[in-house]
């Protein structure tokens, strides 16, 4: 595995002609990355994994700080990938002087996370936008734990890209928790907590799928999942296409998000 500092370098040592096959992370590096990794591989001809804990995406700069990070790690465990190239950017690297820290975005888009979190996806775009324009690669790979982030990015940034983006299923635990970096902050009972919320989620579904038009069952599950967490951001039914409140029975997405003392999750089933 070769490991790169520099886009110079990068460009240099990487033939893109061929089919490259990218996938961005932020380390900690944990089975959804891995279910990514490898259908990277079976899709790509090469593969090239990039970690950076990205600055301009975090709100609170408390968040940034203990943000889990594990770099020996997770070298070892794409080694044992066999991916082919990492990319390991300083912050300098990112953001020399000139380059855009936040990518703008219209206000009906200013839902969800976007709305709760002031600034976080307009960080995601630039620093998405960095890479894409620097790392020419064939597919980009993103997990759909991140679902709005992946609408962002088509929205904003797709016309202006070569890379074909390619959407994977979250993955879940046994108990259908969504596999995060953040996990690894939780304690034992928040993590046991979070897991009964995913539940209460998939049963919400359901219900909704059965009785569509009884907005009652968004309020009674909210206040189940209250007592499960410290505090809900948002609980919302919406279009997965378009993220508006424009709903049906057969196209809707419930979105989630919640604290468990400082730590903050999110889920969308």
């Amino acid at each position: 595995m070769k490991i790169f500092e520099s886009f110079n370098i990068l460009k240099k040592e990487i033939n893109f002609k061929q089919n490259i096959g990218f996938v961005p992370t932020m380390g900690s590096l944990h089975r959804g990355h891995i279910s990514l990794i490898k259908i990277a591989k079976k899709k790509s001809k090469k593969v090239i994994v990039s970690i950076f804990v990205n600055p301009t995406q975090f709100n609170d700069k408390k968040d940034f700080i203990k943000y889990p990070r594990s770099l020996k790690k997770d070298i070892l465990i794409l080694k044992k990938m066999n991916v082919d190239y990492l990319f390991i950017p300083t912050e300098n690297e990112i953001y020399k002087k000139g380059i855009k820290k936040k990518i703008n975005i219209l206000k009906k888009d200013r839902v969800l996370c976007a709305k709760s979190r002031k600034g976080h996806f307009e960080g995601v775009l630039a620093i998405m936008n960095r890479l894409m324009k620097n790392i020419n690669a064939k597919y980009l790979y993103l997990g759909e734990k991140d679902f709005q982030q992946i609408y962002l990015i088509k929205k904003y940034l797709q016309k202006s890209i070569n890379s074909k983006i390619v959407s994977c299923k979250c993955i879940r635990n046994k108990k259908k928790l969504p596999l995060s970096s953040r996990n690894n902050l939780l304690s034992k009972n928040s993590y046991k907590r979070s897991e009964k919320i995913s539940k209460l989620l998939f049963n919400l579904k359901k219900l909704i799928s059965k009785d569509f038009k009884n907005i009652s069952l968004i309020n009674f599950y909210k206040y189940k999942i209250k007592n499960l967490c410290d505090k809900i951001d948002y609980l919302e039914v919406r279009n997965p296409n378009n993220l508006s409140s424009q709903i049906s029975v057969k196209n809707f997405k419930i979105f989630i998000a919640y604290k468990q003392k400082n730590v903050r999750l999110i889920d969308n089933i």
